[in-house]
């Protein structure tokens, strides 16, 4: 895909030049997450420690930068965002540090934690219920009676862009520290801007996405090549982070384009790769931020000495950790 050559233009495709641009932005403020080697069936695997962000998430990325690239009229009117925690205190994270004033649309249901934190950085929270009420019609409602500027937490160049500067940094790393370019990436997936943006960062390395069961729409879509929601129906997932119920057409065309492939994890599964991250790392990941590794774990993912696996996030109660690892 080719960006136009006004990178500021809201209508563009996301670029891998436009992620090159965010990975410089973004490297000028927060240090490369660590990459970590993991033994694994006689195999070296490479996970990349997003978890260990500011805000404990890959989220950061993304929000930095759109909101830095915002113009200073813009800025004066705010900005608004929708999500169940990471991209919330990512977006509140960007917005503090530039003097923005930022409300953020977040599920009743979401983490305490989650809330707390994006309440912290001096966000103001709106709160609905994630089943009977539609988180985009409240965040555009607020935006125009406001004039604050949306900022989606996955259908936005700007969005994937960020996220995508997680595979050029990882590339980078592997490269320095074992001298091999990635053959697989393995990473998570509700709305797909991370994965979308590896895709973008990354075309010689194949794609896996991973979703928590009854929550896999883009794993379906992509298998149906068109979009699908989630069903009315879908079952309870420990996975808050990625239960987005429909995908947009700009990440999906992009991982339909590099033929991304799509796989499931159950809780159990999740719980099992958040116990051995502990183990084995000495990380704490979030159910959403395990599922990459959960699906290698379980045989789910072809995996090799050139595979990247990105822990997205380590957002967690105590409580839910604390089931996660007596499981």
């Amino acid at each position: 895909m080719t960006e136009p050559s006004d990178p500021l233009n809201a209508d563009r495709k996301p670029s891998r030049e436009g992620i090159e641009r965010a990975a410089k932005k973004i490297s000028a403020i927060l240090p490369p997450t660590p990459l970590m080697p993991l033994k694994h069936e006689g195999m070296t695997l490479w996970c990349k420690a997003e978890c260990l962000q500011p805000i404990g998430a890959f989220k950061i990325r993304g929000a930095w930068h759109r909101l830095s690239d915002l113009t200073e009229e813009e800025r004066a009117r705010g900005v608004v965002a929708f999500s169940s925690g990471n991209h919330a205190q990512g977006v509140a994270w960007a917005a503090k540090r530039l003097q923005i004033k930022a409300t953020i649309v977040m599920p009743a249901d979401a983490p305490s934690r989650k809330i707390e934190s994006t309440r912290g950085y001096g966000a103001e929270i709106i709160t609905y219920d994630r089943r009977t009420e539609d988180r985009v019609a409240i965040a555009n409602r607020i935006a125009a009676e406001t004039g604050a500027v949306v900022v989606p937490s996955f259908d936005d160049p700007w969005i994937i862009e960020g996220q995508g500067s997680t595979g050029l940094e990882a590339m980078v790393q592997i490269i320095a520290q074992a001298g091999i370019h990635p053959h697989r990436v393995v990473a998570c997936c509700g709305g797909g801007g991370l994965a979308a943006g590896i895709a973008l960062a990354m075309p010689g390395a194949k794609m896996t996405i991973v979703e928590p069961d009854g929550w896999d729409d883009m794993g379906n879509s992509l298998r149906g090549k068109r979009i699908v929601p989630v069903a009315a129906n879908a079952p309870h997932t420990v996975c808050d982070a990625l239960q987005t119920p429909l995908v947009s057409p700009l990440t999906f065309d992009i991982l339909k384009e590099r033929k991304a492939e799509a796989v499931s994890v159950s809780d159990e599964e999740v719980f099992r790769a958040m116990r051995h991250a502990h183990e084995r790392l000495r990380l704490v990941l979030e159910p959403g931020g395990a599922v990459a590794l959960a699906a290698v774990l379980a045989g789910k993912v072809e995996v090799d000495d050139r595979t990247l696996i990105i822990l997205s996030g380590g957002n967690v109660e105590p409580a839910l950790f604390s089931r996660a690892l007596a499981s």
